[in-house]
């Protein structure tokens, strides 16, 4: 958990988001890996974790069928280039087929244009939405 934790610390850095690091985080995403509701894969080489791709199950009412979002794909700098990216998303897409979803989703920050490359060589489709966050 502590390895998962300074990667989304590190993730958040990179996309200029705020720290979410508090007392309860691992905590927190312990008891959604555990009950199930996160799911996370991590890559490492010996003791040195390196990436991390993590996604949830939900459900398309247009579709009618579940789906994946992938909420989360991060390689360290140092660990980029290496089809280490690629391997994670295939992961997570062997997830899905697994489930039986119709689908993965997931977004990229528009200026992260070498993200946005990755991605379309992967076969991803780009659609074109603007995201909407409101605190409740």
């Amino acid at each position: 958990m502590a390895q998962l934790s300074q990667l989304c610390v590190e993730h958040a850095e990179y996309e200029g988001l705020p720290p979410c690091l508090d007392a309860d985080f691992g905590a927190r995403l312990a008891q959604a890996i555990g009950a199930g509701r996160l799911h996370v894969w991590l890559a490492q080489q010996g003791e040195q974790t390196l990436a991390y791709a993590s996604a949830s199950l939900d459900f398309s009412t247009l579709a009618a069928q579940p789906f994946v979002q992938m909420d989360c794909l991060y390689l360290r700098p140092a660990a980029r280039g290496q089809g280490l990216g690629a391997r994670l998303l295939h992961t997570v897409a062997d997830f899905a087929r697994e489930r039986r979803c119709r689908a993965m989703q997931w977004q990229t920050p528009l200026w992260n244009e070498g993200a946005t490359r990755f991605y379309l060589r992967q076969g991803a489709m780009a659609l074109s939405k603007t995201r909407f966050s409101l605190a409740p």
